[in-house]
């Protein structure tokens, strides 16, 4: 710790994880289903006392395992209560964990100039950016799969003795998180390379098999507890969504996807780096050189096909352990997710941080012996920070007329987002707002006297770093607070308050799903979890609410089972109403 504590490298990305990380977690509102649903499980866990299965959403039990759930409810109830930011911090905390222990895995096999690029290319490729604000399992998941591979691959430099305790404890938490995929892929990671190392294949496979079986301790003694208190109906959840779920078997259709998906994820995933070897391309000969043809090709076309595949190999198994390593994991967890029908861009994250390494291998090479495409790549990135600040005036001017968006579904929510645009003002936006275009004038005016070497790496991370810092500080928040109903769910909150009587939900959509239904996620969490099931309860009075689609197609079967409706309050989103309802 002394020695962490004194390399400078990893003081420097500490701070740089904190501040660019830490200030804007409470800065976005809910606005999708997925993160008050994990939210209002901790919700419940600290109000109900439930801390196994909970119960939330008008009896719905939690899809996952429920580590992240006591993160975000340990954090929460020092924080006092459960927060957009108090939900976000395990996330925000797994994905700076990753960070730098992957900085010190590298830095100690290699140097810390490349580690320190490796981890900053990994912090800012946008999947994992992303992830790690928002209150869902998947970034604490990749944290410690990815953090257990470094644990097994140091107990494998120590001659594989003993038990890696801080390895299986990792994935322990793993399949708490996320069922047992949280230790299958350190294990099988971990067990690839050493049988490409010519490990004895059952020395091996018993030894991992061991390790594994000892992480499923924990998830073991709370199945038991979750299935006492759960029954079938959490035998059935738990079947799809850890094996219906790979072997393409689920009761309902869930992210199926051809596995040429998992490519398009990690291109998009890993944007704004995706956008540096697209500049490569222009700078590549690409008119071929007379030379020797390589062994094997003069017996035919497949004799040199075989000849230069074995040549690669050979190559692939000369890398240094550590590269070796990193190698086999980014190919094996792709490999891996391309098998199940369900796929998410989520669910490639553990191999990020490998993608990362090489890459910045790649951006130090450039750097030194071809700096005129990291150039090239920190000019786009400049125009890229004018164009915004040019596309905010025009906005702001008000010259972007509301016709442009048309009278389809989603015009009124982007005419909402464009006026949010509009009234932006302050010091403090304006600060945001120049950040990127300063950073992008500076690079016109002085970065580009950088002819190589760090100075033009660090260059371009700046630039990066400023694009996210605005982003996140201003642009997103002020876009998707837009969609979010907070505000509404005061309103409800005001028309429809508790004292007065339960509120309810029908969604049509939802009481006919075969699995994962829906509900009124953000307002339910909003109201601290008092959202009941009209559907199954049948009250005989209280507050419904519902969308005005729904109530139309419904009304009648309403009224045959003796129900009386009176409209309390319209939404200004989604169509949302309250009505006060009685039986007869």
């Amino acid at each position: 710790m002394k020695t962490l504590l004194a390399n400078k490298h990893f003081l420097l990305l500490l701070l740089i994880c904190v501040l660019t990380i830490l200030p804007f977690l409470g800065m976005t509102e809910y606005h999708t289903k997925g993160e008050p649903r994990e939210s209002i499980v901790s919700y419940t866990m600290l109000t109900g006392d439930n801390w196994t299965l909970p119960r939330n959403n008008g009896g719905e039990m939690a899809y996952k395992p429920p580590f992240f759930h006591w993160c975000v409810a340990a954090v929460s109830a020092l924080n006092g209560a459960v927060t957009e930011a108090s939900s976000r911090l395990p996330s925000a905390l797994a994905l700076i964990l990753m960070t730098l222990w992957g900085f010190v895995f590298y830095a100690r096999r290699t140097h810390s100039s490349l580690a320190l690029t490796a981890a900053l290319v990994t912090l800012t490729s946008f999947e994992l950016h992303r992830a790690g604000g928002n209150c869902r399992v998947d970034m604490v998941l990749t944290a410690l799969i990815v953090c257990a591979l470094y644990a097994l691959f140091r107990w494998y430099e120590k001659g594989m003795k003993g038990i890696p305790w801080i390895a299986v404890l990792l994935m322990g938490m793993g399949t708490m998180t996320k069922g047992p995929i949280g230790s299958i892929l350190p294990c099988l990671g971990i067990g690839l390379f050493m049988l490409l190392r010519k490990q004895p294949f059952w020395r091996t496979f018993l030894k991992l098999c061991g390790f594994g079986l000892l992480s499923l301790l924990l998830y073991g003694a709370w199945f038991y507890v979750a299935w006492q208190q759960g029954g079938d109906e959490f035998l059935s959840l738990m079947y799809d969504e850890n094996i219906g779920r790979m072997t393409g078997t689920m009761s309902y259709p869930a992210h199926d996807f051809h596995w040429t998906f998992n490519i398009l994820t990690v291109i998009l995933g890993y944007i704004p780096w995706t956008l540096l070897p697209l500049i490569a391309l222009f700078f590549v000969k690409w008119k071929g050189k007379a030379g020797t043809a390589p062994s094997g090709c003069g017996e035919g076309k497949t004799a040199c096909v075989v000849g230069a595949l074995r040549g690669w190999w050979q190559k692939l198994l000369q890398l240094p352990d550590v590269e070796f390593f990193s190698l086999v994991n980014l190919v094996s967890i792709f490999v891996f997710y391309c098998i199940p029908s369900s796929k998410r861009s989520v669910y490639l994250m553990p191999i990020y941080p490998f993608i990362g390494y090489f890459l910045a291998k790649w951006i130090l090479w450039m750097a030194s012996q071809r700096p005129k495409i990291l150039r090239a790549y920190a000019s786009l990135l400049a125009v890229l920070t004018a164009l915004l600040f040019v596309v905010f005036i025009i906005v702001k001017m008000q010259l972007i007329p509301e016709s442009i968006f048309g009278s389809g579904r989603h015009a009124e929510a982007n005419v909402q987002m464009l006026h949010a645009l509009e009234q932006i003002g302050g010091f403090g936006s304006w600060c945001l707002v120049l950040l990127p275009t300063v950073a992008g004038m500076a690079w016109w005016t002085m970065g580009r006297r950088v002819q190589q070497g760090t100075p033009l790496v660090t260059a371009i991370l700046a630039l990066v770093f400023c694009l996210y810092i605005s982003l996140d500080g201003l642009y997103t928040p002020t876009v998707v607070n837009t969609k979010s109903l907070k505000t509404i769910s005061a309103e409800i909150d005001r028309v429809a308050p508790a004292s007065q009587g339960r509120l309810y939900e029908y969604i049509e959509e939802g009481v006919k799903a075969k699995g994962d239904p829906l509900h009124f996620f953000e307002v339910n969490f909003y109201l601290h979890d008092r959202i009941g099931s009209f559907y199954h309860e049948k009250p005989q009075s209280g507050f419904l609410l519902i969308s005005l689609r729904d109530m139309e197609s419904n009304s009648a079967v309403f009224a045959r089972q003796g129900y009386r409706f009176e409209p309390v309050y319209q939404a200004s989103k989604r169509g949302l109403m309250v009505y006060r309802f009685s039986r007869q």
